[in-house]
């Protein structure tokens, strides 16, 4: 039925998708299955009551022998992105792999939100997954998953750094220097350019907006020409930002200097369901880590042609410390409240595609 019949307006179809949406959201994370929770657990840490973390490596034991999941089909997933057919696509070599390397039909379920993702990896539907930097930390409290990769080469995993730029003749040599200064973040939602700053740069002695002003340019390429120029003392900005506008020739590298490089930040991680077999789990894990990318695969990933090994514990450690220091918890309700914002961002895109129509 047309909503115009009933005489709904455009604004009130909006306020309405974006409340069911919100709602179904919600649902979803609220419903999650529980199963029986661990047996026998010394240690649970951040983990939700159904897993066990007796290792205390931060991700969840393997389930014991006799009640892990030995499905028939193996059933992989990407994170969530605009056009899933060009992942599952670019993902296809790696499912062939995957399946004579475990002996098991592998296919490739499409989700719609990473609060979904989440789900359909606890209640046991999906077993090895590509999820976001920001949802594998609830990925790996709520569902059990393991992360063991992230896209890379032979030499590092794909990633970037916040780097602190200054002017090459300027005299702040430290972190310690910026004190009284004017530094340029970029946005107040960006990652590198200011919710890491403010999360890492006070252990380290120096408080964003108490010893230093805080003047927002806008983009990570503004923060970098305003140094150049002298416009601002100083900048965090992602390094591969940096490298870009290096390589196109809108910054003379001799120009500027980097005076801070924090831990380097991971894209989407790879891994899979505690809740399968032993023997299961490590032929996946070696599939992980002898396949090589496709060209396709190289293509579609900047670059990257292997998956290269990380720990949760190691390399996930500056993501857990910026969510901790921004107030995000790895657990139900902050899973619901990134429901919640995918929700409304869906609900906004349709708002915006029904305009146009």
């Amino acid at each position: 039925m047309d909503p115009h019949a009933l005489g709904v307006t455009f604004v009130e179809q909006e306020s309405m998708m974006k409340k069911l949406l919100t709602l179904l959201a919600m649902a979803l994370v609220l419903t999650m299955a529980v199963p029986t929770f661990a047996a026998d657990c010394q240690n649970r840490g951040t983990l939700d009551e159904m897993y066990c973390d007796n290792d205390k490596d931060l991700v969840a034991d393997l389930a014991e022998p006799g009640k892990c999941n030995d499905p028939s089909t193996l059933v992989f997933t990407y994170t969530p992105v605009e056009d899933p057919a060009v992942y599952r696509d670019a993902f296809s070599a790696f499912q062939k792999y995957l399946k004579e390397a475990t002996g098991k039909d592998v296919v490739y379920y499409t989700v719609q939100s990473n609060a979904a993702e989440v789900e359909a990896m606890r209640s046991g539907r999906l077993h090895i997954a590509g999820f976001s930097t920001g949802p594998t930390g609830f990925a790996v409290n709520l569902a059990g998953y393991v992360p063991l990769a992230v896209k890379g080469n032979a030499d590092a995993f794909q990633g970037y750094n916040l780097v602190v730029l200054v002017k090459k003749d300027s005299p702040i040599m430290s972190l310690a220097d910026l004190k009284g200064k004017k530094v340029a973040h970029t946005s107040a939602s960006s990652n590198s350019g200011n919710l890491a700053p403010r999360a890492l740069f006070p252990p380290l002695g120096i408080t964003p907006d108490v010893d230093y002003t805080v003047v927002y340019s806008g983009k990570h390429d503004q923060s970098v020409l305003g140094v150049a120029h002298g416009d601002y003392d100083a900048a965090p900005v992602a390094s591969d930002v940096y490298e870009r506008m290096i390589r196109a020739g809108r910054v003379d590298k001799d120009a500027l200097r980097i005076v801070f490089t924090s831990p380097r930040f991971p894209t989407s991680s790879f891994g899979y369901s505690s809740q399968l077999c032993p023997d299961l789990a490590q032929k996946i894990v070696g599939a992980f880590h002898t396949f090589r990318f496709t060209d396709k695969m190289k293509e579609s990933f900047g670059g990257a042609d292997r998956f290269y090994p990380i720990t949760y514990m190691a390399d996930w450690k500056v993501i857990r410390d910026i969510a901790a220091a921004t107030g995000t918890s790895y657990n139900t309700e902050g899973l619901k409240k990134m429901a919640e914002k995918e929700a409304a961002k869906a609900a906004a895109k349709a708002a915006e595609k029904a305009k146009k129509q």
